[in-house]
């Protein structure tokens, strides 16, 4: 019987999550009902606000007396967060459920953040038809829009609170069928303007008997590459494509934030490293390209999405960033420099090429690596050449296979 843990706010959403548990119980499951409210509970709860807010290291009386509504969802989604932790530590946690607004989703979305990946984690929320990235970050949660608030069970939310219930019954209560878990995992980043690259990596890495898991450079991509490869699943990281780091310092709409290029090498997992991608910044329509980078070289990709050529400055800082990140790695590193180009449109006659930009960037790798422990490996190839992706499958293999020694 899997167990499902609800957690809400049960002075203003109880009777919806009294609704909630009724049905999990009518579909076989067992129920864990967690209150996250500051407020009196509408229904009884298996695990009160007072648990929660002294898990978050609060009392509950304080927070409702302080009237502050901000800190007190804060407060609350970090003591639930350690309240299910505590429930899968025990072996008691096969999904979690929430719904609510705002507020609700907040605490929800803090909760289950530091499950882990594959733990089914369902909110249905009034939030869910906008920008759910605060919701959701990097992690596999599923996102229901309400449609209507959560005010009451009627007509229409019985027939959306039923299909959540059904929903997360069913995926606790499947078993997945037998993969290749006993390969090692390894995470790549990849474009589409480095699929190429990515690809002969990839298919190099599967016949030496690796599982690779390929995220998309687009921002959440990268946070998604971070947080996997800080926890403890993966065997080794080949990140070929760090086009991210150029908008989080020109100001794109597709930067992982200033944190990418970090989490392996705090962890000391073997990295193999590429400069893919540099040369580009993402923005939306060309209309939508800030004025300040006007004169600038630019490529449509598509309708959506406008590219800008990085200049030689930002290409020679994009270097240097890159080496003070894998200065700071723990574990083995490896830095593949492709000479022929860094991308698709970085080469002779397409649209990004300039070799002089390029070639800031390696000086500054170059001088910034120098006397580290990172190998620094030069090739005259483009980095969508095969052998560039090969090479740099073949080095992280040996990286793995002989412990993370060089």
């Amino acid at each position: 019987m899997p167990t499902i843990c609800l957690v809400g706010t049960l002075d203003t959403k109880g009777r919806e999550y009294a609704w909630l548990r009724d049905r999990l119980r009518d579909l076989g499951c067992e129920v864990v009902l967690v209150d996250a409210g500051v407020g009196r509970a509408q229904v009884d709860a298996d695990v009160g606000n007072d648990r929660v807010a002294r898990a978050a290291g609060a009392e509950v009386e304080a927070l409702r007396a302080a009237g502050d509504r901000g800190a007190a969802v804060a407060a609350m989604g970090e003591g639930a967060a350690a309240v299910l932790a505590e429930l899968h530590g025990a072996g008691r946690l096969d999904a979690v459920l929430a719904v609510g607004g705002s507020g609700g989703s907040s605490i929800a979305a803090r909760a289950v953040r530091d499950l882990p990946i594959g733990l089914p984690k369902l909110i249905v929320s009034t939030m869910a038809s906008g920008d759910v990235s605060p919701y959701v970050g990097a992690k596999d949660v599923t996102l229901m829009y309400s449609v209507v608030d959560i005010a009451g069970v009627n007509r229409l939310s019985r027939r959306i609170l039923g299909n959540a219930a059904a929903a997360v019954a069913g995926m606790a209560s499947v078993a997945l069928p037998a993969g290749a878990e006993d390969r090692p995992l390894v995470a790549a980043s990849m474009f589409g303007v480095t699929t190429p690259a990515v690809d002969a990596a990839r298919e190099r890495l599967e016949e030496l008997g690796y599982e690779v898991l390929v995220f998309h450079a687009t921002g959440s991509g990268g946070r998604a590459l971070e947080g996997l490869a800080g926890s403890g699943l993966l065997s080794g990281v080949l990140d070929l494509t760090t086009t991210e780091l150029a908008d989080d310092l020109a100001g794109g709409v597709l930067s992982a934030g200033p944190e990418r290029l970090t989490a392996a090498g705090a962890a000391g997992v073997p990295q193999v490293v590429a400069p893919g991608a540099l040369d580009m910044v993402n923005f939306g329509p060309r209309d939508t390209v800030p004025e300040r980078f006007e004169g600038r070289t630019f490529h449509v990709h598509n309708p959506a999405v406008t590219l800008m050529r990085t200049t030689a400055g930002e290409m020679g800082e994009l270097g240097r960033r890159v080496a003070a990140k894998l200065r700071g790695a723990t574990g083995p590193a490896a830095l593949f420099v492709p000479r022929g180009g860094v991308s698709a449109l970085d080469a002779p006659g397409a649209a990004f090429h300039d070799p002089k930009a390029d070639e800031a960037c390696f000086e500054a790798l170059s001088d910034g690596l120098r006397g580290t422990a990172v190998e620094v490996e030069e090739l005259d190839l483009h980095v969508n050449d095969p052998g560039f992706g090969r090479a740099m499958a073949d080095r992280l293999h040996r990286m793995i296979s002989s412990g993370g020694a060089k």
